[in-house]
């Protein structure tokens, strides 16, 4: 089959390397058939190799029309979506569960991992490729400097795997930025043994100051409190595993239920 890339808007980056398109789909651990949305596809560097696996039910979702009159032309049996992957009921798309692989665009990344969150008992796997600065927050443990709030909410619900980089010159044309390739892997935890609205508060806030003790960033939370005497407040956030944020939104949480008993 001959392809025939659609024209690039500016500040695309199409991935041109075969090997590492062959390397990125490999990482879905496919044994069984399964359901796999691709996001941003652009011209079908990764698709040809998912299309290719007789056990994948491959969807794509796409933006650009270029791409997706592209998709259709190469690939006539593919089910593409043209929309916007942030605005889409997933629900709608997939009722079981699947797995989402992608050359990820760059720009919003972040915002494709949170929506996963929100879908996270209907993900179990999400593979791919992101700029290398955000891959290496997302799998950071914690005490690094790249640890901060999506690692935390990430490594609460996944398991996180650095599997390899990629150099700017597999793009056309070359990022300024270099990749990563990662996959997150649905952990066992159903829910968090806390309040999860309130640990995705003390974890926001906790790092919106994170260079301040959680004796001070948290006091938008609880402005004044005895337990800001012990010592685990002199700790700041990058220091905490998700474990550590659990048990501190178990605390902030008993002590505001106190203050309001008090008042």
């Amino acid at each position: 089959m001959t392809f025939v890339k659609p024209k690039k808007r500016l500040g695309q980056h199409f991935l041109r390397d075969t090997e590492i398109a062959r390397r990125i789909a490999e990482t879905l651990p496919i044994e069984s058939e399964t359901s796999v949305l691709e996001i941003g596809p652009g011209t079908g560097m990764l698709t040809r190799f998912l299309a290719n696996n007789h056990l994948i039910n491959l969807t794509a979702v796409e933006l650009d029309c270029r791409s997706v009159e592209f998709l259709h032309k190469n690939f006539p049996t593919l089910k593409v979506i043209e929309a916007d992957f942030l605005k889409m009921n997933l629900k709608d798309v997939f009722p079981e569960k699947f797995m989402i692989i992608g050359n990820f665009p760059y720009n919003i990344s972040s915002q494709i991992l949170f929506k996963m969150l929100d879908y996270k008992d209907d993900i179990p796997v999400l593979a791919g490729m992101f700029q290398r600065e955000l891959a290496l927050r997302i799998s950071s443990p914690a005490g690094r400097k790249a640890y901060g709030i999506l690692s935390v909410f990430i490594q609460a619900y996944y398991d996180v795997e650095y599997l390899f980089e990629v150099s700017e010159e597999a793009f056309d044309p070359p990022p300024k930025v270099k990749s990563a390739v990662i996959r997150l892997t649905r952990n066992k935890v159903e829910a968090l043994p806390c309040d999860e609205k309130l640990f995705r508060t003390v974890v926001k806030t906790s790092f919106n100051q994170r260079r301040k003790t959680l004796r001070n960033s948290l006091k938008p939370i609880l402005p004044q409190s005895k337990i800001y005497a012990d010592k685990f407040f002199d700790k700041r956030p990058e220091q905490l595993d998700v474990q550590q944020f659990v048990n501190l939104t178990n605390l902030m949480d008993a002590e505001l239920q106190n203050n309001r008993i008090e008042n």
